[in-house]
């Protein structure tokens, strides 16, 4: 295994599910103005709850997280937007001006 491996979300996915680990994977599919993480940045969350990397920060990664797990109970991928246009905007912490999409899915 390579250090860079060791960070790496992708590489901690496959570790889990080479341990039996439920994992989903959430992907910045798009970004618009001020985003904290660029097109591209995942997260991996196992059944269990616990995570590795990051697609925004703050509240938003709890509501990424929350629906990952979701996703690995029913195996149904999400697309989930969150911006200052969403009245949750203030909530997951997109106060800044900044929206996102984020790809959520069942990997394994």
């Amino acid at each position: 295994m390579e250090t860079n491996d060791v960070f790496d979300p992708l590489a901690i996915a496959e570790r889990w599910m080479d341990d039996g680990r439920m994992v989903a994977l959430a992907t910045v599919i798009e970004t618009w103005g001020s985003a904290p993480r660029p097109v591209g940045s995942h997260l991996v969350i196992d059944g269990e709850g616990n995570f590795h990397g990051s697609v925004s920060g703050g509240c938003v990664e709890g509501a990424v997280i929350g629906e990952a797990m979701e996703v690995i109970a029913d195996g149904e991928p999400r697309l989930l937007e969150f911006g200052v246009a969403d009245e949750t905007a203030w909530r997951v912490g997109l106060s800044c001006g900044g929206r996102i999409r984020v790809y959520v899915e069942r990997v394994g």
